[in-house]
């Protein structure tokens, strides 16, 4: 007879998507993850199974894309420790349960703890799976977006070239995770100034992935995110302002308006309309982003530290705009 706890695991496990990312399985996962948290609310990790440590990575990552960084981080690190105990150190599963773990923290902001893990993963991807399996490549590109992050170009840039042409030969070039490569490559150029061949490179990556992923995937969004991003700094805000706008419009549609990117994408609108001159309507759509901001990933969360930067900014602009000249 199997125990409670069996019975609701594999349940759950049976339920759950197998893949969190998608957005098409996020009305799944929001009917699952309380079921899933309580699950693990009220049982004991050192009896964790290998069905249980799926399940909790599964649902680490789908925290982790709808902004819930505390409670993801809280599963994946239960998921790895699992894994490590359960299947050992090198285990593929374990190395892939690190991965994520180590990509919370860096979606946090927690730098250090997330280069600390990529590092150390990366030397073991290489010596279990060697240089061209996937993993590895995700784990080389993981960590180069960490120092990128962390500002880091000198580290970073070489690790996303090398990563680029490797999946290139590896994977080919229309392959998801080549293009995720090459976006990555492009906003790294964009941190070191090198803006021609930033924005060459997002333009060629919208049109892949307009073409290989579709108009509404949330990859093809992040690209014309990106891109836009890249009109913003070469100096053409009529370009920026017009991608941002039809990329905040997709978002709020595919992605909802509490989703992350959508957040950001609504941020990058009000900021790039600020850099434009108009602080009066960028204060407009700062005030209830970051209120949406707080109530829906936290008041500690680093895009709501942004948005409360960026409006701080717009104020100061503003009343500078309205003080009498001398």
């Amino acid at each position: 007879m199997r125990s409670a706890r069996g019975e609701a695991t594999r349940l759950l496990s049976r339920a759950a998507p197998r893949k969190p990312e998608d957005p098409a399985a996020w009305p799944v996962w929001r009917r699952l993850i309380p079921h899933v948290l309580a699950l693990a609310d009220h049982t004991d990790p050192a009896t964790d199974t290998i069905r249980m440590c799926l399940l909790l990575g599964r649902a680490g990552e789908f925290l982790e894309e709808q902004g819930d960084l505390p409670r993801s981080i809280d599963q994946l690190r239960r998921a790895y420790e699992g894994d490590r105990r359960l299947l050992g150190a090198d285990h593929p599963n374990t190395l892939a349960s690190r991965n994520n773990l180590a990509y919370a923290y860096q979606s946090a902001g927690n730098l250090a703890r997330a280069i600390e893990l990529h590092e150390q993963n990366l030397a073991d991807l290489l010596r279990v799976l060697g240089p061209d399996h996937p993993n590895t490549l995700t784990t080389r590109n993981n960590l180069a977006q960490a120092y990128k992050q962390s500002g880091d170009l000198d580290r970073a840039i070489p690790l996303l070239e090398q990563n680029l042409a490797d999946r290139l030969r590896v994977l080919g070039a229309d392959h998801p995770n080549t293009l995720i490569s090459r976006n990555n490559l492009a906003t790294a150029y964009k941190s070191a100034g090198d803006l021609a061949r930033a924005i060459e490179l997002h333009e060629q990556n919208l049109a892949d992935r307009l073409r290989v992923l579709g108009p509404d995937h949330p990859n093809t969004l992040t690209t014309r995110n990106n891109l836009a991003q890249a009109y913003r700094a070469a100096g053409d805000p009529v370009r920026a302002i017009e991608l941002h706008e039809q990329n905040l419009a997709d978002r709020l549609r595919v992605l909802g308006p509490d989703h992350p990117n959508t957040l950001n994408s609504r941020n990058n609108t009000a900021s790039i309309l600020r850099a434009a001159g108009d602080p009066r309507r960028a204060v407009e759509l700062f005030e209830p982003l970051l209120a949406d901001a707080e109530r829906a990933l936290g008041a500690n969360h680093p895009l709501a530290g942004a948005i409360r930067h960026n409006l701080a900014l717009a104020r100061r602009q503003l009343a500078s705009a309205r003080r009498p000249q001398a």
